[in-house]
């Protein structure tokens, strides 16, 4: 009967998702910028809220893990662009 009156955090769901979307769609070049940020945004604001704190982490982690992706593929290039074959 617990279940009726808890209420699930949208702002962790929504962070969660936007999150497992950022690391997904990590190859596209503008989307995971978005998603990564709004990503940690949603999780800092859903961490606030008792409930699904759990989803706000990963959220979080998740969308610094995507912006952390993106800004190693860009040292990545630059790194090979200066190499002279």
């Amino acid at each position: 009967m617990d279940n009726e009156n808890q209420q699930t955090n949208g702002m962790a769901i929504s962070s969660l998702v936007l999150g497992i979307l950022g690391v997904v769609l990590n190859l596209i070049p503008v989307i995971p910028y978005l998603l990564g940020i709004l990503a940690v945004i949603f999780g800092v604001s859903g961490n606030k809220v008792a409930s699904g704190k759990g989803m706000a982490v990963a959220g979080i982690i998740l969308g610094s893990i995507t912006l952390a992706m993106k800004i190693f593929f860009w040292l990545f290039i630059i790194l090979l662009g200066g190499m002279n074959y």
